[in-house]
């Protein structure tokens, strides 16, 4: 539910509203699948991970692995969700070739997990919330691939009874960057729960986007579903060639059919895969081979008494603890990793200098080279090392930024590069009256300047700074130039 106005799109008619809601499939963090003990992991060789529960051969039956079943009520509990004490598995009757039983054991009337919400910030710091209307537990089909033969198909059947949690919203997102800052905020949640890994390049979190458009205030248009989008970008995109085709389409008098469609990111279009089944055709009746879920509520304390500091209330904590900017410590609690890494740095140093460092520096150097923080290069220990040496004014912060680097290149702790490399900061006011002398002397129009415009004082500044080779203390040489100028 949008809390500021609606972005609209102008069309030929005058402005259309999107309404936007997503199924969100995230792969379940597990060893095992959903019914069978086989492996779950990236990389393995074609059919490599079956069973024969997955392989649906005769005779074999599904049972339930319970640690997919806590990481369900985990992450519901975590989006603040109703936690249903009783669901059960139903089979989604439908013919794909990767789907060896025929049918899909999913969750439709009775989903393990109910009604929640999450709150979103959009990017210019504006909130909205969306609303989850389910969670439920399900097997993911295997993969068809056609690019290795002209004239056939292969069938992996690795990814086949995978567990995956679909998280279903209202259509309470009005913009394409609503939906991708939606997708952003549910990825880190999970991340910190530890239900799914977030890795949206293998898949391993994708969604289901449903487009439609109306008049704003007006009924509710007839939606299409773009499937299995997996970057913030591909949706962003997607959604708005979708809802410009269906703008266009209705405003030449045509009516929108229902139906999934798929995203090209070559082309930045979608084009249609097949009218949308509605729950009738999928044929849903519950699944003979498995018993109702049945919680026991102590179990679900048991779980909610695990749960992790969350980002909305880190983000709180770091902001009143450290006493950091609501945007720096936003950026520091996308990644749990990150924010720990942070703290690790702040004890006991200068904290916002520790979050500039880490926010600005470190973060850049880490996405130009393609790492996660936990790859850093650089610990913890040196940051705060780092940031001791400009507390203590061994170093200027132009020093600092030729240290880090030498940091990045693994040359040591900041402490013995400035050692080796004769970095630390010249403080000696002899040093520097001498120096600050010479200047003024050589330069006397300079000088008078500085009366007349006291902002002019940065060029003796610069110049100073040059001639020590950036390693004169700035606040001593600002104190030395404004006594000795005004005694010109």
């Amino acid at each position: 539910m949008s809390d500021t106005p609606n972005k609209l799109i102008e069309g030929a008619t005058g402005p259309w509203e999107i309404v936007l809601g997503l199924e969100i499939h995230a792969q379940v963090a597990s060893k095992a699948k959903l019914f069978s003990g086989a492996a779950v992991g990236f990389g393995a060789g074609p059919n490599a991970q079956v069973s024969l529960v997955d392989a649906a051969m005769p005779g074999m039956l599904p049972v339930i692995n319970r640690h997919c079943v806590e990481q369900a009520v985990k992450t519901g509990l975590g989006l603040e969700a109703q936690i249903n004490l009783w669901s059960r598995f139903d089979r989604k009757n439908y013919f794909y070739p990767d789907l060896p039983q025929g049918y899909q054991i999913s969750q439709y009337k009775d989903p393990i997990v109910g009604e929640g919400a999450i709150t979103v910030e959009r990017d210019d710091g504006s909130i909205f919330t969306v609303r989850i209307e389910r969670l439920h537990l399900e097997q993911d089909a295997g993969k068809s691939i056609h690019d290795l033969d002209p004239n056939m198909t292969a069938v992996d059947l690795n990814r086949a009874g995978t567990a995956l949690m679909e998280i279903v919203s209202h259509p309470d997102m009005r913009s394409s960057e609503e939906a991708a800052a939606y997708v952003k905020k549910m990825r880190t949640i999970l991340r910190y729960l530890g239900t799914c890994d977030g890795d949206m390049e293998k898949g391993n979190l994708r969604a289901d986007v449903n487009v439609s458009v109306r008049k704003p205030g007006g009924e509710l248009g007839t939606r299409c579903e773009i499937k299995n989008v997996n970057s913030y970008r591909y949706i962003q995109q997607a959604i708005e060639y979708e809802a410009r085709r269906q703008i266009e389409i209705i405003e030449d008098g045509g009516a929108i059919r229902q139906e999934t469609r798929l995203f090209d990111p070559a082309k930045g279009e979608t084009r249609s895969m097949r009218s949308k089944e509605e729950a009738h055709d999928y044929r849903y009746f519950p699944d003979p081979d498995l018993l109702p879920l049945v919680l026991d509520p102590a179990w679900v304390k048991s779980i909610q008494k695990t749960l992790p500091e969350l980002p909305d209330a880190k983000r709180a904590r770091l902001a009143a603890q450290y006493g950091l900017s609501t945007y720096d410590a936003g950026v520091l609690v996308i990644d749990a990793a990150r924010a720990d890494y942070f703290e690790r740095a702040a004890a006991g140093r200068d904290a916002k200098l520790v979050a500039n460092w880490t926010t600005n520096e470190l973060l850049a150097r880490l996405a130009k080279d393609g790492l996660d923080i936990d790859a850093s290069p650089i610990p913890s220990d040196d940051v705060a090392g780092l940031v001791k040496l400009l507390e203590d004014g061994v170093i200027s912060s132009k020093i600092a930024k030729e240290v880090f680097e030498h940091m990045w290149a693994g040359e040591g702790t900041p402490a013995r590069i400035v050692e080796a490399r004769g970095l630390t900061q010249v403080s000696d006011t002899g040093e520097l009256e001498t120096l600050i002398d010479g200047l003024i002397a050589a330069n006397p129009g300079q000088a008078d300047a500085v009366k007349e415009k006291p902002q002019a004082v940065g060029w003796f500044v610069g110049q100073v700074m040059k001639a020590t080779g950036g390693k004169a203390n700035p606040a001593t040489v600002n104190a030395l130039l404004k006594a000795k100028l005004a005694d010109t």
